[in-house]
């Protein structure tokens, strides 16, 4: 054992306690330890008595180590927890067939489009619940307050997803490649914001939108009616602070049109999709983020004027031929 994790157990056992606990992982017996110079007995050890004259700055200075070193070693067993939870969950599901999943989601809200393209790609059984965006009753039974959630069940037991990054890391997970983690982490972070100030630009086009959702999504009569106009007229000033915040360009349409066809360059002409010979999960967040889109005037201006028609239209055909019935 180093001399640095010798100092953390030593003098910081309940520390190290919480970081086992945090990373699901038992906690280790650990042998009678010596603290402060002091024998399994309680006292003194030789060396502590060769020791009696020196500074105490030296001990306090290891002290601090110890606890500096426990904070990180519990923080990165509880990040490494959420790792190693999403793989059980994984693991569980391509073990069990009597499994069902059940998705909650606003049918055009960008990150519930993601996991649907995921779970219709690898053709996974699911049922649809569409949460009612002003109640949200559906979703009474959980605390967190957002779509989507996924919810797999087995029996009397279930599991509740929150998420669509973690809902899709849990229902498969394996090695990636650094590429496609990385443009992962581009439609979640830039790609899936250029999408309401491109459908929200002007009022017309926020009125269509809104026509849509409501057209799409679960609305009684009277909320249809106010969501379609008053949600029209909200999400129009507020595209506008979108715009101003990810500093888009005066014609967002054009951070559309260079998102695009930085996708298509950065599969290149070599390969169908970015996983190869089939979509991967960075192909699979892309096609799900512009999917929302469809039927509205950016989405037409989006396949007009730039090359991802083809990619996207060849993710469409592999997620029909593997799962005919979505």
């Amino acid at each position: 054992m180093d001399p640095a994790a010798r100092v953390v157990r030593a003098l910081w056992p309940g520390g190290c306690a919480l970081a086992w606990r945090l990373g699901g992982r038992p906690q280790p017996l650990l042998p009678t330890q010596s603290r402060a110079g002091f024998g399994a007995a309680g006292g003194p050890s030789p060396v502590a008595a060769a020791r009696k004259g020196s500074p105490r700055l030296l001990g306090a200075a290891a002290l601090a180590l110890g606890g500096a070193l426990g904070l990180y070693h519990t923080a990165r067993w509880h990040l490494r927890a959420q790792d190693l939870h999403a793989e059980r969950s994984a693991a569980q599901l391509s073990l069990s067939s009597r499994l069902q999943l059940t998705l909650y989601q606003y049918k055009t809200c960008p990150f519930c489009s993601k996991v649907r393209a995921f779970l219709d790609f690898h053709a996974l059984p699911y049922q649809v619940v569409e949460v009612n965006p002003v109640r949200r009753a559906e979703i009474k039974f959980s605390s967190y307050r957002k779509v989507p959630i996924l919810v797999a069940q087995e029996g009397e037991s279930s599991q509740q997803l929150n998420d669509s990054s973690v809902i899709i890391s849990a229902l498969k997970t394996y090695l990636v490649s650094g590429e496609e983690m990385k443009w992962r982490q581009w439609a979640d972070d830039w790609l899936v914001h250029l999408i309401s100030p491109n459908v929200y630009r002007t009022p017309t086009e926020a009125l269509a939108s809104f026509d849509y959702i409501v057209r799409e999504g679960k609305f009684g009569a009277v909320e249809g009616a106010v969501a379609k106009y008053m949600g029209a007229a909200a999400m129009y000033l507020i595209s506008k602070r979108l715009k101003s915040r990810h500093r888009l360009q005066d014609n967002v349409r054009e951070d559309l049109y260079e998102a695009a066809d930085k996708w298509v360059a950065a599969v290149g002409k070599d390969r169908p999709f970015m996983g190869g010979q089939k979509p991967n999960l960075a192909d699979l967040a892309v096609y799900g983020v512009l999917r929302v889109m469809e039927g509205l005037d950016a989405f037409d201006d989006l396949m007009q004027h730039t090359h991802i028609q083809p990619w996207y239209l060849r993710v469409e055909r592999a997620i029909t031929e593997a799962s005919p019935a979505h």
